[in-house]
């Protein structure tokens, strides 16, 4: 890891060898948001796109994740990939995407999965497995003809880093930890960390 490198360059260049090397989503990163009792709460989401103002990906904003980072503002994520073994670790504030971005985005997804952006309430209880399906049919009944516009409660968050962590497996435990901090004018600075 070179010190000089822009977070972002490097974090390219490793999910770009992640896409070769790992055997199911190398996108997959975990989510760590706050709730209202203090809890962290962490899952599995996709990352679904990446620039110099941060890591984006997209959720039903009333699912529990979406509630807490509109109430919270704040967020981490953590990439790993085993196959490379190495990780990178992002905080910093949320942002909602914009709308043309959203609905840019959702129109890429397949048909099912607009439907099913209709026909889950995310995170809330269901009666069974039928009730979804049921609700499944019914949205696909409703979008059957024409293109399926994007749900007012569906869009994406963009994760602004002021942090990212670079680590990468060393022998007998030695691995080498690099963090970038993002500095109020934009800059990054670099420091290093004992394993």
């Amino acid at each position: 890891m070179n010190e000089k490198d822009n977070p972002f360059e490097l974090f390219s260049a490793w999910l770009e060898e992640a896409r070769g090397s790992e055997p199911n989503d190398p996108e997959g990163m975990a989510l760590s948001t706050v709730g209202e009792d203090g809890m962290p709460s962490s899952r599995m989401v996709l990352l679904k796109g990446f620039d110099e103002r941060g890591f984006v990906f997209y959720t039903n904003y009333e699912s529990r994740k979406g509630r807490q980072l509109l109430n919270h503002g704040m967020a981490a994520l953590l990439f790993h990939w085993k196959s490379l073994r190495r990780q990178v670790r992002i905080e910093g504030p949320v942002e909602q995407v914009t709308e043309s971005e959203a609905d840019a985005y959702f129109s890429t997804r397949h048909r099912s999965s607009q439907i099913g952006a209709w026909a889950s309430q995310q995170s809330r209880p269901v009666e069974s497995r039928f009730e979804l399906e049921k609700r499944v049919a019914q949205y696909a009944a409703k979008y059957a003809i024409g293109a399926v516009p994007r749900p007012p409660y569906w869009s994406g968050f963009r994760v602004m880093p002021r942090l990212i962590e670079f680590w990468k497996d060393g022998a007998f435990r030695l691995h080498d930890r690099l963090v970038f901090y993002r500095q109020p004018d934009g800059t990054w600075t670099t420091e290093r960390l004992f394993p």
